[in-house]
């Protein structure tokens, strides 16, 4: 933990999910990240770090990021939580429709939109591609990324809302225009736990194509 962010992160789950706990260690709030998985983990990891989880910041609303029924799992998720704790849940707008159920504990957040977790500023960014409301969390020079931007890779585009079109802008243009030092947080454990987004940009074949055409020809042309 350094003086100015607390950020751990653990991987849960069988599908290597990376799940996040981000804030002020000098306020002791923070935020989770992709809630899911094993819900009692994160709350006393928290709790044993002497952190009080405030909010629930959802990159997209997968059932392996935020809990639901999928390939015959019944995978704890945001739901788990808010019976633990009390916190808000932040949803980028285009996904509202997909969580349901959580009234006013649910605030609905767009491109460029920011939150304060203690003495902390986190800024959230709109990546659509994998889903329509993708988006990733910048935050003191470190940027979680979901399931938009992987080490070496990116998310799948060939799922239902996926769009190839709009991945290609999120990574060679939305991204790409971040600063190089900017420390890479993904969403699942696919290639490593963190990279920059320097090298991802020198090294990462899926942020290095120089057209919309050719980065459609490999991931199948079309939504």
């Amino acid at each position: 933990m350094s003086e100015t962010i607390y950020l751990k992160q653990m991987e849960l789950g069988p599908m290597q999910n990376f799940i996040y706990l981000v804030g002020d260690p000098a306020t002791r709030q923070c935020v989770v990240v992709d809630p899911a998985w094993e819900i009692e983990t994160i709350v006393q990891t928290a709790a044993a770090d002497d952190m009080t989880i405030i909010g629930a910041l959802i990159t997209h609303t997968h059932q392996d990021h935020v809990g639901g029924h999928l390939f015959g799992l019944n995978i704890p998720g945001v739901e788990e939580l808010l019976e633990k704790v009390k916190a808000k849940v932040y949803v980028h707008k285009a996904e509202r429709e997909f969580l349901k159920g959580f009234g006013s504990d649910l605030v609905k957040v767009d491109n460029n939109d920011t939150l304060q977790v203690g003495r902390l500023g986190l800024t959230f960014l709109h990546t659509p591609g994998h889903t329509p409301g993708s988006q990733c969390f910048l935050v003191d020079g470190r940027l979680i990324s979901g399931d938009t931007l992987f080490i070496g890779s990116c998310g799948r585009t060939d799922l239902p809302g996926s769009d190839p079109s709009e991945m290609y802008y999120s990574l060679t243009q939305r991204l790409y225009k971040l600063p190089d030092e900017t420390v890479l947080f993904p969403g699942h454990n696919y290639g490593g736990a963190s990279s920059t987004l320097g090298d991802e940009k020198r090294g990462n074949p899926f942020m290095r194509f120089p057209s919309l055409g050719e980065f459609l020809r490999i991931m199948g042309g079309g939504a």
